[in-house]
């Protein structure tokens, strides 16, 4: 019966976040120049949780997260397939911001906008106490959830994950870079991300899919 009652909040809850406007109506400085299209997965059950940017142009046209490129490659790092990174029993996603903020002169994504997270996060993390572990990808998310223990600069932060990752309690904490392509040349340049902190996150990852399952 808990069960029931806690995902019937997170859907209603939800529900919610997806009507959100604010950006568009009560926004912080220029409104969002198009239609809001929040996009997360939230559930009662899941043990991980994927904090993102927000959505590219892809995502928002799909509906789903890292339906891209980005998308791609993520998965290849948590070690699922789609079928596992879609499965909401297990995984949750939910971005700094819920809606794509459009782009800047340069073609690139703007960042989140300033108006979701104050107004959403803080609830949606109350209605998901179940979760293990957080997936903080790129500096956003970083920012937001680690406050004080973020390091000087991306690369400093992803680089003390097992330090963070150990002084923190439930949920465990564990920052990545962005996997968009774009950070070829940053996965080069720091090859212990590959062969130190993607075995560990393919471990952590298989360890809470587990125990949301059981």
């Amino acid at each position: 019966m808990a069960q029931s009652m806690a995902g019937a909040d997170i859907d209603a809850l939800t529900a919610r976040i997806r009507a959100c406007r604010i950006c568009r109506d009560e926004p912080e400085g220029a409104p969002l120049p198009h239609e809001p299209r929040p996009v997360l997965i939230a559930s009662s059950s899941a043990r991980i949780a994927i904090c993102g940017q927000a959505p590219g142009t892809r995502v928002h046209g799909s509906g789903r997260p890292f339906t891209d490129p980005s998308g791609d490659r993520l998965r290849e790092w948590m070690g699922v397939d789609e079928a596992a990174f879609y499965d909401e029993r297990a995984i949750a996603i939910v971005p700094m911001g819920f809606c794509f903020p459009g782009l800047d002169a340069k073609g690139g994504d703007l960042p989140p906008r300033r108006e979701c997270a104050p107004a959403w996060r803080a609830q949606v993390f109350d209605a998901m106490p179940q979760l293990e572990l957080l997936l903080l990808v790129g500096q956003y998310a970083q920012k937001w959830h680690l406050g004080s223990r973020r390091r000087g600069t991306l690369t400093q932060t992803v680089a003390d994950w097992r330090d963070i990752l150990d002084r923190s309690a439930r949920p465990k904490l564990l920052p990545l870079p962005h996997p968009s392509w774009r950070n070829n040349a940053w996965i080069k340049k720091n090859p212990w991300f590959s062969s130190e902190l993607l075995p560990s996150l393919k471990k952590l990852v298989e360890e809470y899919r587990r125990t949301a399952s059981e």
